[in-house]
């Protein structure tokens, strides 16, 4: 069994709806806060259900083991494959959270996706990858082979029209939109507290993330935080969260990123910080079990770990030659490979994967 902190003075549980549970950040506070906080309430994700051609998305795996688990553990979570940007979604799971759970403590908001249909206009924006103002060129990790090696990248810079399409994705429009439903639809507990995890990460990445559409749609993310709060005028509270580096399916797919990740590992070995360890850090700082920390903008910080002025003094010695850095930090590599392997269930300790297994497995549904 897990070992988790007690009840609340009325006996109860934390009320979490959190969108985008399947992987990285939303995954590891997802089984966070059952563990540690054995929390209650609905869980998010779009993902693909198996058909005649192929196995299902490992989101919808990564869900169906972590229903099991909290089923095992004997707490109450549900979870809905949905659009989380529609209407309809959003209808879906607030009927769900009114009549299974009532009012809502923590909203997480963690949705990585490529596009956004806005529910008002019908637009479809696709967010992109882009440097702002000029062209990027950068070293990166090719891990296309068998052994990781260096290569560069170029992109030319995002049109004002791509990066305003980035900040309808991945910025705050939704999540506004999800604070205003559940406040119609009087679902916000006494004390509410919402949070989006966003990540500000090195100078050495800065052109293609912090300062490219990325980084523009975090900060429309962080502006709305303020934003939210003054709506909810002392009834509630609202964050981003700025997490450190990790390896995820969304991050993968950023250029630099990569190696990047991979000199800092090589850094830090096992001081790097697990999604897990990140998100029981602000589960600790949400509940009040550690003291709530935040920088002049008021966004909670945790990733001082990463951005310690002599661990990038180190990670910047490796980039400043990048294929020789590679040699010195082959083991990074490797272990960033296995954790994008593990990421879609190989290489796991433990796993025969000579036997067969059964993929079809069905998406967890309420009980009641």
């Amino acid at each position: 069994m897990w070992e988790r902190t007690p009840p609340r003075a009325d006996g109860t549980s934390p009320v979490v709806l959190l969108l985008g549970h399947s992987a990285g950040y939303g995954l590891a506070t997802l089984l966070t806060g059952l563990r540690q906080h054995g929390i209650r309430g609905v869980g998010v994700a779009y993902e693909g259900a198996e058909t005649e051609r192929r196995t299902a998305a490992a989101g919808w795996y990564r869900t169906a083991a972590a229903a099991r688990l909290a089923d095992e553990a004997g707490l109450d979570f549900a979870f809905v494959n949905t659009d989380a940007f529609s209407e309809s979604g959003k209808t879906e799971v607030l009927d769900l959270l009114e009549r299974r759970y009532g009012k809502v403590d923590y909203l997480i908001y963690s949705l990585a996706a490529p596009r956004r249909t806005d529910p008002v206009t019908g637009a479809v924006h696709h967010s992109v990858i882009k440097p702002l103002g000029r062209p990027y060129e950068a070293p990166a990790l090719d891990f296309s082979g068998d052994t990781p090696k260096v290569a560069g990248v170029r992109l030319e810079p995002a049109t004002e029209e791509e990066k305003h399409a980035t900040q309808q994705v991945m910025g705050g429009a939704d999540w506004r939109l999800w604070v205003k439903a559940l406040t119609d639809r009087s679902l916000l507990a006494d004390g509410f507290t919402t949070v989006a995890l966003t990540y500000i990460g090195s100078e050495l990445t800065a052109p293609i993330y912090r300062q490219g559409t990325i980084g523009a749609a975090k900060e429309h993310l962080e502006t709305t935080a303020v934003e939210l709060t003054a709506m909810l005028n002392g009834t509630g509270r609202a964050f981003t969260a700025v997490a450190g580096a990790a390896v995820t399916q969304a991050s993968s797919a950023i250029p630099s990123i990569a190696l990047y990740t991979a000199f800092l590992r090589t850094v830090l070995g096992d001081d790097f910080r697990t999604t897990a360890r990140q998100a029981g850090e602000l589960w600790d700082q949400l509940t009040g079990r550690a003291p709530l920390v935040v920088d002049d903008q008021g966004r909670i910080r945790l990733d001082g770990w990463e951005l310690d002025q002599q661990v990038q003094d180190r990670v910047r010695e490796l980039w400043a030659d990048p294929e020789a850095g590679l040699d010195h930090a082959s083991q990074g590599a490797d272990w960033f490979m296995a954790q994008i392997r593990e990421l879609y269930g190989w290489g796991l300790e433990g796993v025969d994967y000579d036997v067969e297994a059964e993929t079809s497995i069905p998406w967890p549904m309420p009980s009641r």
